[in-house]
């Protein structure tokens, strides 16, 4: 049976019945970063929405429609020459960890100093545009450069380590802010919850063969409407909306915006923030297409790194020069387009289907036809099935290194949730320097039973925390003291120069604090866990504990 898998063929159709419940959680999936871009660049860092509809949301998608029609080739071409017929493309999409990430830490701190420097509010916001254009396209620089290193990454590192970062970012960022959302309007969201766990879940077809996504998203839709007929409901669509966000309607041709992106490049702005925050979301950005590359090949679907890597850096530089600032890359979720049926054809409808709501200037429109809530069931599930997937597709003896895995991203849920807690104390005071007095005294949230300087120190390039503990913790288990040692003492170089642990809270959120040394006392603990390990395979080995190693760590 394998040796027929892997024999040269016709390969697989281009479209087939599953593509269409694929494009429906993809193209939702996406929908829902465009609706986020929408609400967070013109509600917190106040672009106009003229922007946003000329630029930033074409740019969006013109990276997105050269990545999906990529990666669908690219299935099609390991289809034929494997001579099989369920070749998954690679999701393809706005990373949700940047999207965050540059509004908050970038864009978002750029547009308050630059007011505070005597811009007005419009200019302030343009500065901000520019700025994260600049970001955006360094993080693409830097994808281009992780490219060539990245198959030798995934040869050394253990599959635990890689999903469990990946299943963390999925249960923390994605699903636990969807599953909170649906239980913030029940009435418009619990029935596509429930709608997504029955098809998904069960494999039962529900009547006119209506794919699972298209029921939730329509009877999501038609509650929410229903919704405002009832007095006292709080609904987030209405007519109101709908009538002003139709007058955006238009025809939006993505244009190159150089002289800006150059501009953001030379900023001093820019310079403040490379280090501490454009440099390791780079990095995670190169850390997360690996992670996700291995989640499709547990699932059975193997593609070469570099090209990846590479598609994603051109996504991301196009991205920038025409006005977006959030860079794009290998998708989250694989598995679950893949349990869906999804092939190729989803991917092309994806890249279809954004093309077209850039080009006429839907996004407004649709945002206020289908709430998001309508939808996000479909995110919430994918959450889930990457997480499950974590510990089905490793060995079950390294279940227990998945799990820690986890614990970083958890963090660094929990410091975005605290950040947000400030900002709201900001705006319901009208004292927006009450988040900075409350971060300065620190004896405030030990008295609160919270340990803020290490909820902080664990948030702090949780993707690569994640990495190194879930990966030493493997190797413990198996055994492999060398391998744990080495990961213990990449901990103590990542630590030594911040990209892990140092740095410290501000009211919009986690700071960066990376240098010569920055990291030491974190380098200290990584270095002297280190030498633990070596000192203990030696003893292992000499008191001869390590005889059956292979049979122990096997299970046989």
């Amino acid at each position: 049976m394998a040796e027929a898998r892997n024999t040269p063929g016709p390969g697989q159709p281009l479209f087939v019945s599953g593509d269409l419940d694929g494009f429906f959680g993809l193209a939702i999936d996406n929908l829902i970063q465009f609706l986020l871009i929408l609400g967070l660049c013109s509600g917190v860092l106040g672009f106009p929405m003229e922007l946003l509809l000329r630029s930033v949301l074409p740019a969006a998608a013109l990276s997105m429609v050269v990545g999906n029609l990529y990666y669908a080739r690219q299935a099609q071409r390991v289809a034929a020459s494997e001579g099989r017929d369920d070749v998954t493309a690679l999701p393809y999409g706005i990373n949700t960890v940047s999207l965050f990430a540059f509004v908050f830490l970038v864009m978002l701190p750029v547009k308050l100093a630059a007011l505070d420097s005597g811009q007005g509010e419009v200019e302030a916001a343009l500065t901000a545009w520019r700025v994260g254009l600049a970001a955006c396209f360094l993080s693409g620089v830097i994808e281009l450069l992780g490219a060539p290193f990245a198959d030798w990454v995934r040869r050394v590192t253990p599959r635990a380590a890689l999903l469990s970062t990946l299943s963390g970012i999925a249960i923390s960022f994605i699903a636990i802010d969807f599953a909170v959302r649906s239980f913030e309007m029940p009435l418009i969201a619990l029935l596509p919850l429930s709608v997504i766990l029955t098809t998904y879940f069960s494999g039962i077809r529900l009547p006119l063969r209506i794919p699972g996504g298209a029921w939730a998203l329509g009877l999501g839709t038609l509650a929410a409407w229903g919704a405002t007929l009832v007095p006292g409901v709080s609904t987030p669509v209405s007519a109101g909306a709908l009538s002003g966000a139709t007058d955006n309607l238009g025809f939006y041709p993505p244009l190159p915006v150089l002289s800006d992106l150059i501009a953001g490049l030379g900023h001093e702005l820019t310079a403040r923030f490379l280090v501490p925050v454009i440099v390791p979301m780079g990095l995670f950005n190169v850390l997360g297409s690996l992670q996700n590359l291995e989640s499709a090949e547990a699932a059975g679907d193997r593609y070469p790194s570099a090209p990846c890597m590479t598609i994603n850096g051109l996504g991301s530089l196009a991205a920038a020069a025409f006005g977006s600032c959030f860079p794009t890359t290998i998708y989250i979720g694989h598995p679950g387009w893949k349990g869906l049926g999804a092939r190729s054809g989803y991917s092309v409808l994806n890249a279809v289907f954004f093309g077209l709501v850039a080009l006429l200037g839907l996004s407004h429109a649709i945002s206020a036809v289908i709430p998001i809530e309508a939808g996000m069931a479909i995110v919430l599930w994918i959450g889930i099935v990457i997480t499950a997937q974590a510990f089905q597709a490793t060995p079950d003896r390294h279940a227990p290194a998945v799990a820690l895995g986890l614990f970083p991203a958890i963090a660094g849920w929990g410091v975005l949730v605290l950040s947000q807690t400030l900002g709201a104390a900001n705006l319901a005071t009208g004292d927006f320097g009450l988040a900075a007095r409350v971060l300065a005294a620190p004896g405030a949230f030990a008295g609160a039973g919270m340990h803020l300087d290490g909820l902080v120190a664990l948030s702090q390039g949780f993707m690569l925390t994640c990495l190194v503990w879930s990966a030493a913790s493997a190797s413990l288990i198996d055994r492999d003291f060398g391998s744990a040692t080495r990961f213990m003492t990449l901990g103590a170089l990542l630590s030594f120069f911040g990209f892990m642990h140092a740095g410290h809270l501000s009211p919009s959120g986690g700071i960066y604090e990376i240098g010569w040394g920055s990291g030491g006392r974190f380098a200290v603990g990584y270095l002297l866990s280190a030498v633990f390990f070596a000192l203990t395979g030696l003893w292992a080995r000499r008191s001869g504990q390590l005889a059956d190693k292979h049979s122990e760590a096997t299970g046989h």
